[in-house]
């Protein structure tokens, strides 16, 4: 690599936090306790469901699921910064941030429409629950995990297709913790309005249309919910109120990042909006969905006393 500004540049440097030197110490612990109780809870939540028999039903799947890809998400983010707090240059190369947004967009993407897939079961279990068995099989739950995988597979693969098309040969200094591919766009000396295009069609598409199927369910779920007389369903209107501003966040982080105007301008809010995204949402989401769950805290309960 060379510091020539017109040269190719196949190598970056992260330099997010970078600019903190006295909090290194602190930022590193905070990150590093993150990561390891996002990772055991995700974790183990997903070798919990894989070993209680009582948890195989489609609601749990597609939790396991979501939470495999959220340790997916950490574990493609946080090592590299981690060790970044301590790297004097934070050197990452073309390819291992090529595979660094496969990994975080795999995860996204399988995430958008597993917390559909969530809400569509929610609410067929609570408005239609004579129903369940029959609009939720468990071959359309297969079915509908395997779509998930595929589009999560695809989606980064088309953007780094594109990815191919630019050159680097700019300032190679990225003002991220990772290698984002609207900071890759902002460095590329050829025009990336096509990226910028791709991004914007099938991240705004798939958001748009996971969001739509969330809310409607909800909509139907609340209807259904307030009309209940009784405290039962005052308690699945609290859930439902703490599923929903989980995802809330999810989404809204995603589609100011990606989808909003001019997202490869304008570069300010990078860092803030993707510690929500990355970070906050695969740490709260175990927690979210299973502390008021009692089949899950049951299970939990059973293994403690095996043990």
């Amino acid at each position: 690599m060379t510091e020539d500004n017109q040269s190719l540049t196949t190598e970056f440097i992260l330099t997010g936090f970078k600019d903190l030197p006295e909090l290194r110490t602190i930022l590193f612990l905070m990150f590093l306790s993150i990561y390891l109780i996002t990772m055991v809870g995700n974790l183990g939540l997903v070798a919990l469901i894989f070993t209680e028999p009582r948890l195989h039903t489609p609601m749990y799947i597609f939790l396991g699921n979501l939470a495999l890809m959220d340790s997916c998400c950490s574990c493609a983010i946080t090592p590299k910064m981690l060790q970044n707090f301590f790297s004097k240059e934070g050197i990452i190369s073309l390819y291992e941030c090529m595979a660094q947004w496969y990994f975080l967009c795999l995860a996204e993407t399988s995430d958008c429409f597993l917390l559909a897939a969530m809400a569509y079961d929610r609410y067929v279990a609570i408005c239609n629950p004579l129903q369940y068995h029959t609009l939720m099989s468990k071959e359309l739950c297969i079915q509908m995990t395997m779509g998930v995988y595929i589009a999560g597979n695809l989606h980064p693969i088309i953007h780094i297709g594109f990815l191919f098309r630019l050159t680097f040969c700019r300032f190679h200094q990225i003002n991220h913790f990772f290698c984002d591919v609207l900071p890759l766009y902002r460095l590329s000396c050829v025009d990336p309005y096509t990226n910028e295009l791709m991004l914007f069609i099938f991240a705004g598409s798939m958001s748009i249309l996971s969001i739509a199927i969330v809310i409607i369910s909800y909509l139907f779920i609340l209807f259904t919910i307030f009309t209940m007389k009784s405290n039962k369903g005052r308690g699945k209107a609290l859930s439902c109120a703490s599923h929903f501003l989980s995802v809330s966040i999810f989404y809204g982080s995603l589609l100011f990042t990606y989808v909003r105007p001019n997202s490869v301008k304008k570069g300010d809010k990078d860092i803030p909006l993707a510690i929500f995204y990355t970070l906050v949402i695969p740490l709260l989401n175990p927690f979210i969905y299973t502390l008021r769950n009692r089949e899950v805290i049951n299970a939990m309960k059973k293994i403690v006393k095996m043990s």
